[in-house]
């Protein structure tokens, strides 16, 4: 399976060691930060991180995980920014929705090189889902109403406005037939987790985010998912219609990865690329992103960098089309 860059449309350190390689550094009390609350993508990156490189013996000390929560990602990004940009010990999950905040310049005054991203190892789509209950029994009966009345259907997604989260419904609405697509009432909240409880409580009509995010609840029967912006129906979950089949032809998938302090020595930043190469080689892991439908999606190193620039000159690009920035 082959994702585009933008898959739309589209606090120890190891300082003054000579010669040092990365078999020489070890990390000490390692700690990943999940930018948003517990549940969801970011929170799945970390803790799925952590129990495999603890499990597998790259790391000595468990990984602790921290939830920060607060600015669709900002919060931790200025805090690794400004706070902790020489920590060897630190790694943060990343996403689409990363790019696109530097992108579309929500993290103030941010560039790509302000952190060092270290790799990419899945990917997935975007899906639109509705409580059980719901009047909306297709994509297009909700599409119909937002045509109606955008104000009328309160979107959920667990990330800022401008986030992938809102741009995946705001191009189906273009595809419908809408005309400007900001009228779209966009909800958001601090994470997957958050989002899925506004939809649940009743507080928004239906939720926009990543499939892997909905799945329990899918399975437990308290959401149907009425549309997944994938190129075709997945193999595994052949009774949920895609984006396309349906008339709106949007193909939407969310890369999820790691970035760590740009301050950060070399043997540190080599060392932890190292890690993630040797979780993704392991096929335990891998049948754990297949189990929460993230399909193999690898970028390591320099070819890491050029996806990231790439990814953030696309969705510029993207973002200036609908009207998201000038």
């Amino acid at each position: 399976m082959k994702f585009t860059r933008i898959g739309v449309i589209a606090a120890a350190t190891l300082v003054g060691v000579s010669g040092a390689t990365a078999e020489e550094f070890e990390a000490e009390s390692p700690q990943c930060i999940a930018p948003s609350n517990p549940g969801g993508g970011w929170d799945f990156i970390c803790r799925t991180t952590a129990k495999y490189l603890f499990d597998l013996g790259v790391i000595e000390d468990s990984m602790q995980v921290t939830n920060m929560s607060g600015g669709g990602g900002g919060v931790a990004f200025a805090h690794v920014t400004q706070e902790r940009n020489d920590d060897n010990n630190l790694i943060v999950a990343a996403s689409m929705s990363t790019s696109a905040r530097i992108a579309q310049g929500i993290y103030e005054g941010a560039v790509q090189d302000d952190v060092h991203f270290l790799a990419t190892f899945g990917a997935e789509y975007g899906a639109i889902a509705v409580r059980a209950d719901s009047p909306f029994q297709t994509l297009a009966d909700m599409m119909d109403a937002i045509l109606e009345d955008p104000r009328s259907v309160g979107i959920a997604g667990g990330s800022s406005v401008g986030s992938f989260d809102h741009i995946k419904p705001m191009l189906v609405a273009r595809e419908a037939g809408m005309d400007d697509v900001t009228q779209l009432k966009y909800v958001s909240f601090d994470g997957g987790g958050e989002a899925m409880t506004g939809l649940l409580s009743g507080a928004t009509e239906a939720l926009s985010g990543d499939f892997s995010e909905m799945l329990g609840f899918l399975e437990s029967g308290d959401i149907r998912i009425i549309g997944i912006m994938a190129p075709e129906r997945l193999a595994n979950y052949p009774d949920i219609p895609t984006a396309r089949e349906l008339g709106y032809d949007v193909v939407g998938a969310n890369w999820r990865g790691l970035y760590m302090p740009a301050g950060a020595s070399d043997e540190a930043k080599e060392f932890w690329t190292d890690a993630i190469k040797t979780m993704v080689a392991d096929p335990s892991f891998q049948e754990t992103l297949e189990a929460a439908a993230i399909a193999p999606f690898n970028n390591f190193d320099e070819d890491m960098y050029n996806f990231v620039a790439g990814s953030i000159a696309d969705v510029e690009k993207l973002s200036r089309e609908i009207g998201i920035i000038e």
